[in-house]
């Protein structure tokens, strides 16, 4: 059994027969836009049920599929909002059409602007905060992060893994380094509970415990 294989079994234990996430599975795969994926969508909606989250806030949303596992998971937990934010107006819009086609669009604010800009002008705080922003990026979301997130609330961090390049001591660029320092900031930092799950391209999981 190889990487590749056990990757094929965790994707084909997380089907759905969503037709909007569906739809837009099938767009990421003719346009290669970069989503988060269903077996991750699954996780995120897994850890938000788990933590009752009401409050979400979304660093890099893209056309809505990972807000959507949010939005899907703050309705099943009795209600709350999602925070959608993305730079761009056009995905924006795209992420409102998905939305309201599914019913969750009344879970979802939605907002155009610079992810980390967005954030610190939030009063906050959330219960779960998601970043998958630019990669050199990363540092300074977990920072601004730390103090708009809820005791018990959790981060979740995309792609922390980098395709394998975080274990390639070769590898010095600085999109690599970023999200090597942002995963150093978490595990190092005694206020939260850190783990990665090797889903996909790794998703880096920590837990506010003070």
């Amino acid at each position: 059994m190889n990487w590749d294989q056990v990757q094929q079994y965790v994707l084909n234990i997380s089907s759905h027969n969503d037709p909007v996430l569906l739809e837009m599975e099938k767009e990421a795969e003719i346009t290669g836009f970069p989503i988060v994926g269903k077996a991750a969508g699954k996780v995120c909606y897994l850890l938000t049920r788990l933590v009752k989250a009401k409050s979400v806030f979304e660093m890099g949303s893209g056309y809505g599929y990972s807000t959507a596992w949010f939005a899907m998971a703050v309705r099943d937990n009795g209600g709350g909002i999602v925070h959608h934010t993305v730079w761009d107006e056009t995905l924006s819009r795209r992420a409102r059409e998905y939305l309201s086609r599914m019913g969750l669009d009344r879970y979802v604010s939605f907002t155009v602007g610079e992810a980390i800009a967005t954030l610190r002008r939030m009063k906050g705080p959330f219960d779960c905060i998601f970043i998958d922003i630019d990669k050199d990026g990363y540092p300074e979301a977990v920072e601004v992060a730390k103090d708009k997130l809820t005791p018990g609330g959790i981060i979740i961090i995309d792609n922390v893994l980098w395709h394998g390049r975080v274990l390639d001591g070769a590898q010095r660029d600085p999109t690599t380094e970023a999200i090597k320092g942002a995963t150093q900031m978490l595990v190092q930092d005694p206020l939260y509970i850190t783990t990665l799950l090797p889903i996909r391209d790794g998703l880096l999981v920590a837990a506010k415990i003070g």
